[in-house]
């Protein structure tokens, strides 16, 4: 483990949130490179966590993202006002780790951002599969495909959102708060009891007879795992 601090690249046209995403990062783990135009960027191989806004005066990050990708795996996490499910599905198949739609929550953030560079720190790969196929069950989250035992199962955008944190912290225990943070990052309150009616709805959906995928952990929140 290595004391030096990592290097986030802040690539946003909007000074309040460009500085605002510092601000809530803190400056104890991490230095910053700050850019409010496609223009200024430079040295990407010293980045160690690109945070990239879409729409910039000068170009499309999508763009900037495609060529990126050609040299450099560093972990990119989109932030945009580009909320449609074509846009997240575009910035996710050209090669960012995670994707977040404006208003955000800043503590969710700083948590992507967190677990973004511990999976680089464990020598993961930072884009997570971005498919899913055990005991009969396939998900294509780049396609939005989604089968149990071959038939075609129909699932709500939250729905997938749900499963898409779930499958990539497969045994891992995700608290109610992070669930609600990860599903609902864009807006400001979420009753509690629509996270409990999500799961039932994905349970209903992705479990068969006598089957247990999603686990209850009382006053905790939930793992996803199969039973032995």
């Amino acid at each position: 483990m290595t004391n030096e601090k990592k290097c986030i690249y802040i690539i946003e046209d909007d000074a309040t949130i460009n500085h605002g995403i510092e601000l809530t990062l803190g400056n104890e783990k991490y230095e910053y490179r700050q850019f409010y135009s496609l223009g200024e960027v430079e040295d990407t191989e010293q980045a160690d966590l690109i945070i990239l806004d879409i729409n910039l005066p000068d170009g499309n990050g999508f763009d900037f993202l495609k060529q990126l990708r050609k040299t450099s795996d560093v972990p990119v996490l989109v932030v945009t006002a580009n909320d449609t499910e074509l846009d997240e599905v575009t910035g996710l198949t050209l090669g960012a780790d995670d994707y977040v739609t404006k208003p955000f929550s800043l503590m969710a953030l700083r948590l992507r951002v967190n677990n973004l560079l511990s999976r680089a720190l464990a020598g993961k790969p930072c884009d997570v599969p971005n498919r899913y196929e055990k005991h009969g069950l396939l998900f294509d989250f780049d396609n939005l495909i989604f089968k149990k035992n071959d038939m075609e199962i129909e699932l709500s955008k939250t729905e997938i959102r749900l499963l898409k944190y779930f499958t990539e912290n497969e045994g891992i225990t995700l608290s109610r708060e992070k669930l609600i943070d990860y599903v609902w990052q864009n807006q400001q309150y979420v009753d509690e009891n629509a996270l409990s009616v999500s799961v039932k709805r994905l349970r209903d959906k992705i479990e068969g007879s006598g089957e247990k995928i999603i686990h209850t952990v009382y006053g905790i929140g939930y793992v996803f795992k199969w039973e032995e």
